[in-house]
């Protein structure tokens, strides 16, 4: 009978706008069971709690004595900065839950853009809940509108992920690109027929309630995965990180090719953009490490590799690698020019990253970009070689260094996962790679 109670409930009066109650996740649970539970396992809803964040943002204030202020929790946590809660981020863990993380006011209150970048959102705390609904159910719990922040086939909601997902530095430097890079694709094209918001990836769609009891529409999965996952026991956990792999699995296409010579073979990977709405790695990307691993073996005995890193050891970093390391990652460094980890210190980004794709057109020289190639020079016969592509949401360097510096539990660091992209793996062996490209013979 719960349904049918909530539709009578309906024609109630809506409450009124300075009830801050509605701030609180767990009041919308009841009326949204399915999109709470699986927000609850999101990043979002734990990126005031995410042990990483909280010792980068500790040290980070600390090192540059206050003046970091809430440049990183006006994004952990907009509410608890809205209103007045924080200042910096140092007393997050003293502050209501409901004021931690990226809650449902945070987006769904979201009534303008001044900015796209260092969370440029405005925030209507007015008791009206925005979304892409056109014609929302009158309720008594709080009033809804249609947005087109809130749309995802209206070409403005992606500026509301983006205005948190780009991360600008006061002197100009641009060190997350997110929105930046997906405005450059073919997918932020309002002319495409394949355009795709941020939403329409990462906040796929099914048919169902958007509340109890209400009409069938089409709703979205609140999960929202990218890379990152909880490093602690979060809730949901394993349903986010399956999720995490899935959206990894399909990013990239992976295609390996081998020429046998007359001792060892000519070795080439290709690895294709074909899913990710934006250059890969995204978002942090100067904090994740992604990187090609090929192996070499005769009669099953390793006879050659390259980028074999064990995974509980660092991937070196680019000025100390191995010249046939093939990775992918922001390179920064400090005004001496030499690398740092931390970002506040950072005065110069050297993108080394797999662009998204801006166009279908093989000829077009920005197609090279989204569609990188590497060859190797194998000096020993074998008879098997594996492709594995590899992915650490962020660096275990990066998590070296906030162990040394006491801000972080080093069992946080070793919970840190590295992932294989089953898209962009391949097994080569001789008898069954018979799909020839020139002198190569190749195995998608």
């Amino acid at each position: 009978m719960l349904p049918v109670l909530l539709l009578l409930a309906c024609k109630q009066a809506p409450a009124p706008a300075t009830d801050t109650s509605l701030l609180d996740p767990e009041q919308c649970q009841s009326c949204h069971p399915t999109h709470f539970e699986q927000w609850s396992g999101s990043m979002h809803a734990h990126a005031g709690d995410d042990p990483v964040f909280l010792a980068m943002n500790a040290r980070g204030q600390r090192e540059t004595n206050g003046e970091l202020g809430d440049f990183c929790v006006r994004c952990h946590a907009p509410l608890a900065v809205e209103l007045g809660e924080t200042t910096d981020g140092l007393n997050l863990p003293s502050l209501d839950p409901a004021l931690r993380g990226v809650g449902c006011a945070a987006c769904h209150a979201v009534d303008g853009i001044e900015a796209l970048h260092n969370n440029g959102t405005v925030l209507a705390l007015d008791g009206t809940f925005r979304a892409g609904i056109t014609d929302p159910v009158d309720n008594p719990i709080h009033r809804s509108e249609w947005s087109g922040f809130h749309d995802r086939d209206n070409p403005r909601s992606s500026e509301v992920c983006g205005s948190c997902h780009d991360v600008v530095l006061p002197d100009g430097t641009a060190i997350e690109r997110t929105y930046q890079e997906w405005s450059e694709t073919i997918f932020a094209d309002p002319e495409a027929a394949f355009r795709l918001s941020c939403a329409a990836c990462h906040l796929p769609g099914s048919d169902g309630q958007a509340a109890l009891g209400g009409p069938s529409r089409r709703i979205h999965d609140h999960t929202m995965p990218g890379v990152d996952v909880a490093l602690v026991d979060w809730p949901q956990k394993a349903t986010h990180d399956a999720a995490v792999q899935r959206e990894l699995d399909t990013m990239l296409l992976g295609t390996l090719c081998v020429d046998p010579l007359d001792t060892g073979a000519a070795v080439l990977v290709s690895l294709d953009n074909v899913a990710a709405g934006h250059a890969v790695p995204s978002g942090a990307a100067h904090d994740r490490r992604l990187w090609v691993e090929l192996v070499a073996t005769r009669d099953g005995t390793t006879v050659w590799s390259s980028g074999a890193v064990a995974d509980d050891a660092p991937v070196p970093h680019p000025d100390d690698a191995p010249s046939d390391l093939w990775q992918f990652r922001d390179v920064v460094r400090g005004v001496d020019g030499e690398p740092v980890h931390m970002f506040w210190e950072v005065a110069s980004v050297e993108p080394m990253t797999i662009a998204g794709p801006a166009t279908l057109d093989p000829d077009d020289p920005a197609y090279d970009a989204a569609h990188p190639t590497n060859t190797w020079l194998v000096p020993e016969d074998f008879d098997t070689l594996t492709l594995r592509t590899r992915m650490r949401p962020i660096g275990l360097d990066v998590l070296d260094d906030l162990v040394a510096s006491g801000d972080l539990d080093p069992a946080i660091r070793e919970a840190m996962p590295t992932f294989d992209l089953a898209g962009a793996s391949a097994t080569w062996t001789l008898p069954t790679a018979t799909q020839q490209q020139g002198s190569f013979f190749c195995t998608p």
